[in-house]
């Protein structure tokens, strides 16, 4: 049986000449895609893929949140991402929300393909690149972390401060997550209460800051 693979990036002719490489394999089928972390958790509940190829930076739900929310809802997914960011914080990022593998969007078509065939092996792969941030985040480690918004916030402060920085509204939030406007206001205000900021613009930079969003402030 063909391995199943679910697409997400933000941008389509991304999507298409993966779809037209991954179409050349024959024991490879894209089974979907999606335009957004949102709709890629849906999908990813709708279509039960095997792999899950992820881009970082999405709108409304980025690869980080997305890739956390399909490994804990679709039993046996892998969830390879494939961005254009090295920086640590995506890396720990993806590995610590479920992701198997991790490349980088410049490698060759033949690394995706390996890394796929990995990844339903039950093995780990990064690139190259990636590898040296791993053993250097190990090796901080050692020696004490600092905190950042994935150990400080909670998954779904972190889903409303992402929507908060794209410029969503209070009432467009509440309605994109399924809850009352009350509920998003408590989030904003012990995100401000944790991060000991007084106004909004200062969570936008630190979501930016941090890689929650890509939007500029």
């Amino acid at each position: 049986m063909p391995i199943s693979i679910l697409l997400a990036d933000d941008h389509q002719i991304v999507r298409e000449g993966l779809r037209a490489l991954l179409g050349k394999e024959a024991d490879i089928v894209v089974v979907g895609e999606a335009e957004d972390g949102r709709n890629a958790v849906r999908l990813a509940r709708e279509l039960a893929p095997a792999v899950v190829v992820i881009d970082i930076a999405m709108p409304d739900l980025n690869g980080i949140e997305a890739t956390r929310q399909i490994v804990a809802e679709v039993p046996g997914v892998k969830v390879i991402a494939l961005s254009m960011h090295s920086d640590k914080r995506f890396v720990k990022g993806m590995l610590k929300a479920g992701a198997s593998a991790y490349l980088l969007k410049y490698c060759a078509s033949e690394e995706l393909i390996n890394a796929i065939h990995m990844v339903m092996a039950g093995r780990v792969y990064l690139s190259p690149d990636i590898t040296g941030i791993v053993v250097e985040d190990y090796v901080q480690k050692l020696a004490g972390s600092e905190p950042t918004v994935f150990t400080t916030l909670t998954p779904r402060e972190r889903e409303v401060l992402q929507l908060l920085a794209e410029g969503r509204s209070t009432r467009q939030i509440a309605d994109a997550l399924h809850v009352s406007v009350k509920t998003i206001e408590v989030h904003r205000k012990q995100m401000m209460d944790k991060l000991g900021f007084s106004s909004l613009a200062e969570l936008v930079k630190y979501a930016i800051r941090e890689g929650l969003t890509s939007v500029e402030p």
